[in-house]
């Protein structure tokens, strides 16, 4: 009797590893349909797909083969940090003097706004629930440490008003970076002075009567740029906007032209600054001046280049009593007379890998660096994420990173070494929370307008990748049948629209999540 049980299980493994190779040859030349098409084959296409609940590989195409990652970069930065950087971690931004504040509220020195790398200094609501929301004024945090100032008895400041971001070296782009990024909302520089994400919100509205200028307004209004407004308001009903932007690297000048009809709805951008503690050291005295303090100095930066500097956490729970002297680049601790913490790392986390937000990304990078490397500095960040990947099985020669977020072209990463990363952290005790901080489908982040159909929503939480040419999904997804699955698509040198892009990618994930 023991026999025949023997031959009977061994009949029932054939039997099933019969019908799984079966499944995988019918999910094989579904998916080499979709990749056969013309306007499909002509990019380059790396696809790993493997079942967490087996371990078998559904689906392989060049899944060793080297691609740029877009944001999906951003899975081994945030990856890095959970495995390595406490969770808790709280941000603290200061405001420090080396001078005496004396009886009279005169401050006979310089005030110094010092940044130690909190992204979210801005009017951004957290926790994150579903999609960025923005429900304060993006001033908030600097309008609250204003008002600390005013309450220990500040009048008048004899010196300048001091953007502090030596915390972090100045390195403001990384590798890789094109030019006409950093315009732009996702190429804002890295400071770790950062307020309302180193962005200017502009705001272009019609004016009442064609053949006027349009109305142009930016926010916050720190006086950081000049504008040269040419933009013509044209009869109703004439046709949409068009509206373009320029500003030379380097320039404080913003060009703007094109036209916008009567009764339009107007139009918005978000610019980035180029010195990012100038800009916040500029709004700090505004708002200083707004609540009646008198400065006799100007506003003006203090930078650091001493990219080898490793400097210790300031996390404290009560700052009163002094601050980091090294920090600040001086001699003696000086006296902080406002501060503010932020919330715990986790949350931002959720916001970097949720909306792709890239200079959080590049935060991140220089926090691992400062906390567990060298210094707040790009190499000892990538070096970082360098050992912990080596660590968590994945091979140097599968990856080379750039930047911690996926804006470089320079970046590379195979398939294949994205779900050793995935299957990696799915297995530590942060793992659960990692896949949360991805987009689901049909639900929230890059992915609410995807997946609202069909077996991906709510089943996928992976993170999106998009850039000129490139793109990326790769993440966990559950298939109709119960198997906890992890992928990774990656396409580079395609000409195809984005939408088509998108689409192609999406077909993938939905013939691995209904594979019969």
């Amino acid at each position: 009797m023991r026999r025949y049980r023997v031959i009977a299980l061994l009949l029932w493994l054939l039997l099933g590893a019969q019908f799984a190779l079966g499944q995988s040859k019918v999910l094989a030349r579904r998916i080499d349909r979709i990749l056969a098409e013309k306007d499909v084959s002509r990019g380059m296409w790396g696809i790993d797909a493997v079942s967490l609940t087996s371990g078998r590989t559904l689906y392989s195409r060049n899944a060793d083969k080297l691609f740029t990652p877009a944001s999906n970069a951003k899975l081994f930065t945030t990856a890095a940090a959970l495995a390595l950087i406490d969770p808790d971690y709280r941000f603290q931004t200061t405001v420090e003097t080396n001078a005496v504040l004396d009886g009279n509220g005169r401050l006979g020195g310089d005030l110094v706004l010092v940044g130690r790398g909190d992204p979210n200094l801005s009017g951004r609501t957290l926790p994150y629930h579903l999609r960025t929301q923005r429900t304060e004024p993006p001033t908030r945090v600097l309008e609250e440490l204003a008002d600390q100032l005013v309450q220990k008895g500040l009048r008048y400041v004899d010196g300048d008003v001091v953007g502090d971001d030596s915390y972090y070296a100045y390195e403001r782009y990384d590798e890789g970076w094109a030019q006409n990024d950093l315009m732009w909302e996702w190429g804002a520089p890295v400071s770790a002075l950062t307020v309302n994400d180193n962005v200017i919100f502009v705001s272009i509205l019609p004016a009442e009567r064609a053949g006027e200028h349009a109305i142009v307004s930016l926010t916050p209004d720190a006086e950081y740029y000049q504008l040269d407004n040419r933009i013509m308001t044209t009869a109703a009903g004439s046709g949409p906007h068009a509206i373009h932007v320029s500003r030379e690297p380097g320039s404080k000048l913003l060009t703007l032209w094109g036209t916008i009809p009567v009764g339009g709805s107007g139009a918005g951008e978000e610019l980035a600054v180029d010195d990012p503690a100038d800009f916040a050291a500029r709004l700090f005295l505004s708002l200083l001046e707004k609540r009646g303090v008198v400065v006799n100095g100007h506003a003006r930066t203090h930078h650091s280049e001493l990219a080898s500097l490793a400097m210790p956490s300031v996390t404290p729970a009560a700052p009163e009593g002094g601050g980091e002297a090294a920090a600040a680049g001086r001699d003696r601790s000086p006296l902080v007379l406002a501060s503010y913490q932020s919330l715990p790392l986790r949350e931002d986390l959720v916001v970097t890998n949720k909306v792709s937000q890239n200079l959080h990304a590049e935060l991140l990078l220089r926090l691992l660096g400062h906390e567990k490397g060298n210094g707040g500095n790009i190499a000892s960040g990538l070096e970082v994420v360098r050992e912990f990947l080596m660590r968590a099985g994945i091979s140097p020669d599968e990856f080379i990173f750039y930047d911690g977020c996926g804006l470089s072209r320079q970046d590379l990463v195979t398939p294949q070494a994205v779900v050793k990363l995935l299957t990696y952290a799915g297995q530590q005790p942060w793992g659960a929370f990692y896949e949360s901080t991805l987009s689901v489908g049909g639900v929230d982040g890059t992915l609410a307008e995807r997946f609202k159909q069909g077996a991906g929503r709510e089943r996928v939480h992976a993170k999106t990748g998009t850039s000129g040419h490139i793109n990326a999904l790769s993440g966990y997804a559950t298939t109709r049948r119960g198997d906890r699955i992890v992928f990774s698509i990656l396409t580079n040198s395609h000409k195809l629209p984005s939408r088509r892009a998108v689409e192609t990618i999406d077909r993938i994930v939905d013939a691995l999540l209904t594979d019969k």
